[in-house]
C-alpha cells in the first residue's frame, strides 16, 4: 500500500471543493492534519490529527510522531497559511518541499511582490491603478525544475467595488493566451524569481495596456473549483499532479481535451438574513451541466456583493462546453432555476 501523503487542513468545501480531495485519496491514502476534521472530508481520509496547522511547531511535533510508526510519503496544503508549517515538516522527514525561507515568502504578499520587483518581474499592489484595469487571469502551472509547464488558462470576471470577488472562472483549453509569449515570459520569470521548484503554482495576473501584470503567486493548488475546470477542459490532473510532486514523482500534464469549462457563484443583492433559497429541479436536466450546488442555508446572515467575502456565496454552478460561449451560455441558463430572497434586518437599516 502506498504511503499516505499529509494534508495540512481541509479547508472549506466551497471554496477547495471535495474534488481535489478525492483525487488525491484515490491514488494515496490521506492523513489528514486538521483540529476539527469537517464530516465531507472524512470519507477520504485514511488517518486524522487533531492538530492545528497553524502552529507551526507543535504541528511538525504531532507529525513527527505520528510516522516514528508510520512512515509518509509527501506533505500537502492548499492554504497559503500553511504553507511555511508544510515546509517545515516535509524538511524535517526529509520529504520533497519547499524551502522554509521560500515558504515563508510566498505566504507573505508584500514580501513576495518586493521580491519579484528586485527581479524586475512586472506587478501590481492593490495601490496601484493597473491592479483593477484589464482582464483577470490566472495561469495554472507544474513546476518541475527549471521547467514551467502552464498547463491551463483561468479568465475571471469579478463583481462590484470594493469586494471584486470573483463572479465567474472559465478554462477554454484553446484559449490564444496559451500561447502568449510575454504572458509565458511573465509567469517564468515569476516563478524563478521565488525559487519556487516541484510544485503546482497559480498565478494571478491582470492584462493591462503595458502588459501582464503579476498580482499573486501562491505555489499551491487553487481553490474555487478550478483543478475541476482543468480537469474537464484539458483532461489535466491537477490535484493528481500535486500529489505526485509532494511525493517525488514526476506527474504527466499533457493534455487529452480540448473543451472549455467554467464556474458562477451567487452573492446577495443585498444585506440582511436570507429567508428563502430555492434551486428548481428541473436545472438537473440542462444538458452541458456539471453541478449546482446550493452553499447557504435560509436564515443564514449574508453580505451584498459589493462586501461579501466567499462565505457570502449563495450557490455555485459548473457547466461543459466547446468553447467559453457556450459555456456562459449554459451558466446563465442555469441562474435561472435559482431562487433567493434575503430580508433587510435592522442592522441594515441603521448602517
Amino acid at each position: 500500500m502506498a504511503q499516505p501523503v499529509v494534508l495540512l487542513g481541509a479547508g472549506r468545501r466551497d471554496v477547495c471543493g471535495e474534488f481535489p480531495l478525492a483525487r488525491i485519496a484515490a491514488v494515496r491514502p490521506v492523513l489528514l492534519v486538521d483540529p476539527d476534521p469537517p464530516a465531507w472530508a472524512r470519507a477520504y481520509m485514511s488517518g486524522h490529527l487533531a492538530a492545528d496547522p497553524a502552529g507551526e511547531a507543535r504541528t511538525a511535533e504531532a507529525v513527527l510522531r505520528y510516522t516514528a510508526g508510520d512512515p509518509v510519503g509527501g506533505v500537502l496544503t492548499w492554504s497559503g497559511e500553511h504553507l511555511l508549517t508544510a515546509a517545515q515538516v516535509a524538511g524535517r522527514l526529509g520529504l520533497p518541499g519547499m524551502a522554509p525561507e521560500t515558504a515563508a515568502v510566498c505566504a507573505d504578499p508584500v514580501a513576495s511582490r518586493a521580491l519579484l520587483l528586485r527581479h524586475r518581474v512586472p506587478t501590481a499592489g492593490p495601490e496601484d491603478p493597473e491592479a483593477t484595469e484589464g482582464p483577470l487571469v490566472s495561469v495554472e502551472a507544474v513546476v518541475l525544475d527549471d521547467e514551467v509547464r502552464i498547463v491551463a488558462l483561468t479568465r475571471t470576471t469579478t463583481g462590484p467595488p470594493p469586494a471584486r470577488r470573483p463572479l465567474r472562472h472559465c478554462v477554454h483549453a484553446h484559449d490564444g493566451l496559451l500561447h502568449n509569449r510575454f504572458l509565458r515570459q511573465c509567469v517564468e520569470r515569476a516563478v524563478r524569481a521565488l525559487g519556487l521548484t516541484h510544485t503546482v503554482a497559480h498565478l494571478t495576473l491582470r492584462l493591462t495596456a503595458r502588459g501582464p501584470r503579476v498580482l499573486g503567486v501562491a505555489p499551491h493548488l487553487p481553490g474555487d473549483l478550478i483543478p475541476l475546470l482543468v480537469e474537464r477542459a484539458t483532461g489535466v490532473d491537477l490535484a493528481g499532479a500535486a500529489a505526485a510532486l509532494a511525493t517525488g514523482g514526476l506527474p504527466d500534464v499533457t493534455p487529452t481535451r480540448q473543451r472549455a469549462a467554467a464556474v458562477q457563484f451567487a452573492y446577495p443583492a443585498m444585506t440582511g438574513r436570507l429567508t428563502d433559497l430555492w434551486l428548481d429541479p428541473a436545472a438537473g436536466h440542462e444538458p452541458a451541466a456539471e453541478r449546482m450546488v446550493l452553499t447557504r442555508r435560509t436564515g443564514d446572515p449574508v453580505t451584498a456583493a459589493p462586501h461579501a467575502d466567499v462565505t457570502d456565496r449563495l450557490a455555485h454552478w459548473v457547466a461543459t462546453g466547446e468553447d467559453a460561449a457556450e459555456c456562459e451560455e449554459t451558466l446563465r441558463h442555469m441562474a435561472r432555476h435559482l431562487t433567493a430572497t434575503v430580508t433587510p434586518t435592522a442592522e441594515t437599516y441603521a448602517a
